[in-house]
């Protein structure tokens, strides 16, 4: 295989495109020539490939012995996939880690390097009109809170924007108000959205039976289902959005949001960072197929350099929120830095959420 700096097209798999993506250019260039002795190769969820791919990334981690040779799938499509070669996979939640560790014996704990809440991004607009309704409080000046319980009751009741006061003053509100996702039954975000949004359908209780399963289905389907196609990728419905081609509420990781803020200043538009009020939280956890992915799962959580870069990639590491803090201390007009009034949703087990996803998808 070539080796390349960012993320290339290569097979098909699973009905979803996974994408190569190699950390580390012949022992990351002559100034640590002779330095990165162990190869890894890794499948990764896509959220992660701008980190891996990061220049200072691969020199960080060439510095401690390693090249990191990663391809990018969706979470849940992971457990589908042939992982014989590999030495670690690193989904973007604890679930299908834990599933996939149950697949292949792997001992627990699992590392777990940095999380990221997910969050819904909105036009400025769109947030203001929410809020006129009462399904958003705006308590900052670029961002907010989503209200969970009232948002989902407008979704019950098939609410369009047209019918929202204050919507007619904005043409590109039309339709069904719905916030756009990743495909549940292969993406990580999409999957943990049907968590958090079950658990609150479910009077704030984890789905746990068919019962509770029946009851909250009619719901998840109609959260799906009016989104019509769904990416694959949450890397797709971000840049989507960012262009100004993507829906009025679409559904990311903190993390991709705090990335763009570090490198593009104030010059983003007019996005409003909308944290739910209930939400899922994505650990990024390290599945290790061999020795050495453990080691390099560990080094990724303890490494102060690579701890580092992680939050310049928008990531919170594990254990440490004044990283997070500090390095986001300009953005908090947008960012929530404290999640301050988020609760997190408890996520159900692998199995019932899988056959949520499936009956959403219909």
């Amino acid at each position: 295989m070539r080796r390349i700096a960012g993320i290339v097209l290569a097979v098909l798999l699973i009905g979803g495109v996974v994408a190569a993506v190699v950390a580390g250019r012949e022992a990351a260039d002559a100034e640590d020539k002779g330095t990165a002795t162990k190869t890894v190769r890794a499948v990764i969820g896509s959220e992660k490939a701008a980190f891996f791919a990061d220049p200072d990334v691969v020199k960080a981690l060439a510095a401690e012995g390693w090249t990191v040779r990663a391809e990018t799938s969706g979470s849940w499509a992971m457990e589908q996939l042939d992982l014989e070669g590999y030495d670690l996979a690193f989904p973007s939640s604890q679930a299908p880690a834990d599933e996939l560790a149950d697949k292949y014996g792997v001992r627990k704990p699992l590392p777990r390097p940095f999380y990221s809440p997910l969050v819904v991004v909105a036009h400025r607009s769109a947030a203001q009109v929410l809020a006129a309704n009462g399904l958003v409080t705006l308590d900052r000046s670029r961002g907010g809170t989503l209200r969970m319980g009232p948002f989902l009751d407008a979704a019950r009741a098939d609410r369009t924007w047209q019918q929202l006061k204050g919507a007619g003053k904005h043409g590109e509100l039309i339709g069904t108000v719905y916030v756009a996702t990743t495909d549940p039954e292969s993406s990580n975000s999409g999957a943990l959205y049907l968590a958090a949004a079950s658990y609150v359908a479910n009077g704030n209780r984890v789905v746990a039976g068919t019962a509770e399963l029946d009851r909250v289905t009619p719901l998840m389907r109609k959260l799906v289902q009016a989104q019509g196609a769904q990416k694959s990728s949450s890397d797709a419905t971000f840049r989507d959005f960012v262009s100004g081609v993507g829906d009025p509420l679409v559904l990311v990781y903190e993390s991709q949001v705090a990335a763009l803020l570090r490198e593009g200043g104030t010059s983003v538009g007019d996005l409003t960072v909308l944290y739910p009020d209930t939400t899922a939280t994505s650990d990024h956890t390290v599945v290790p197929l061999t020795d050495e992915g453990r080691a390099l799962g560990d080094l990724l959580a303890a490494d102060p350099r690579l701890r580092r870069l992680a939050v310049r990639h928008g990531f919170r590491p594990q254990g440490a929120s004044a990283e997070f803090t500090e390095a986001t201390d300009a953005h908090t007009a947008y960012l929530n830095q404290q999640l301050t009034g988020v609760r997190q949703a408890p996520v159900p087990t692998s199995e019932v959420l899988r056959e949520m996803a499936r009956r959403a998808r219909g």
